[in-house]
């Protein structure tokens, strides 16, 4: 991303403004009640982790990032909590659809401590970075404006586990609050490369300590017990209003969004998943799941109208041309409104997605062939044991 940017003639604005990107959270509760109760629930708890694509409330208005501080307004929560709720959509993100086609309810953000943590918790962070925030601050790149990184989150599990009495990983409360459950960890390491935007520091070196930091916090969750896990790649965020915006306009794929942001995202997909492979011959125990994020968004930018969205690239929910988003005038502000009909947008508010458009990309995960292994295969297993 650095590169898509170097160019551009407001640099410290970009430099700013893109801090935004995944930023989502929010400070109510987001339980919902139990779907199809009558029918067997494969998992007793889900623990997610990641950033704003995932988190559900760990981080709020106030908190959050400058250029998105109307979450707790209209129009956000239209579709479907018919009120904002702070995430960043219109409505429910792909981990509420993983819950509700589990039988489970909304994760409660850990942060929330008077919500019910029964059937889980969300420990993902709106703004967090793979890379440890003392990092950022060592190399004074102020733009990293959330301490919370994936240790932080690391952090906040051993908290809950002792809470629930876990402190020996052989015992009966460690085994009941891991055996059962599936770890959902959601894509994150967008923010540590925004994060350097105009720095000397190299996309190189930001992929490599990325992926070694995750790559230690998935050993990590291993180690503790964790035999259900699945791990999300970066989506192709060179398609969202905001890079497409801001990018020249030679700067573009196949696809018709910015190649050298969806280069990086791929480049660190790659990583990724020679990382998964390598843990899953430490880890025979466990079945790792490789979700992929970047294929899922990149195949709905290939053909939209199969999927029922008739705009790809201009945000529901926004102003501006040529693709409904400035930079300062976001989403949530009295001035800006939305379209008539999110479900026809893939993008909600120029950086965020729409509810249908995380309900493609979850049924993808779920029931489709952009798992590997598949999902159905996890869910197997575990419905083998005793």
């Amino acid at each position: 991303m650095a590169t898509l940017f170097s160019t551009h003639s407001s640099t410290q604005n970009i430099l700013i403004t893109f801090t935004i990107i995944f930023l989502t959270s929010s400070l109510l509760p987001s339980s919902s009640a139990i779907t199809g109760t009558d029918q067997r629930r494969p998992f007793k708890k889900i623990y997610a982790f990641g950033d704003s694509f995932t988190d559900t409330g760990n981080t709020g208005s106030l908190t959050g990032p400058n250029g998105f501080v109307h979450v707790s307004n209209p129009p956000y929560g239209t579709t479907f909590f018919h009120h904002p709720t702070n995430r960043y959509s219109d409505g429910r993100l792909v981990i509420d659809f993983v819950a509700q086609s589990l039988s489970l309810p909304f994760l409660p953000p850990y942060r929330n401590s008077k919500a019910s943590r029964t059937y889980g918790v969300n420990f993902a962070v709106a703004g967090s970075t793979a890379i440890n925030h003392a990092f950022f601050v060592k190399n004074n790149l102020s733009l990293d404006i959330t301490p919370e990184s994936i240790q932080t989150q690391m952090m906040w599990f051993d908290k809950y586990l002792e809470s629930e009495g876990c402190k020996d990983p052989e015992s009966d409360q460690c085994k009941e609050a891991v055996d059962d459950a599936l770890f959902w960890v959601g894509e994150i390491g967008v923010n540590d490369y925004a994060y350097t935007l105009g720095s000397t520091v190299s996309d190189d070196t930001i992929r490599k300590l990325a992926i070694n930091s995750f790559t230690e916090f998935l050993q990590g969750l291993l180690k503790k017990g964790a035999k259900y896990v699945v791990v999300e790649a970066l989506p192709t965020t060179g398609c969202l209003p905001l890079a497409m915006t801001l990018a020249p306009s030679d700067d573009r794929d196949d696809i018709g969004c910015v190649k050298s942001v969806n280069n990086q995202s791929n480049a660190h997909n790659l990583v990724l998943q020679s990382k998964v492979s390598d843990l899953r011959q430490q880890f025979p125990q466990a079945i790792i799941v490789y979700a992929d994020y970047w294929n899922a968004y990149r195949t709905v930018m290939q053909s939209p109208e199969k999927y029922g969205f008739k705009e790809s690239f201009k945000a529901c929910c926004g102003t501006g041309e040529p693709y409904n988003f400035e930079v300062f005038n976001t989403c949530g502000n009295p001035s800006v409104t939305a379209c008539s009909n999110p479900a026809q947008y893939i993008n909600w508010d120029g950086v965020h997605l729409t509810e249908a458009m995380y309900k493609v990309v979850a049924d993808m995960f779920m029931d489709g062939n952009l798992c590997n292994p598949p999902f159905k295969t996890l869910l197997e297993r575990k419905l083998r044991q005793p």
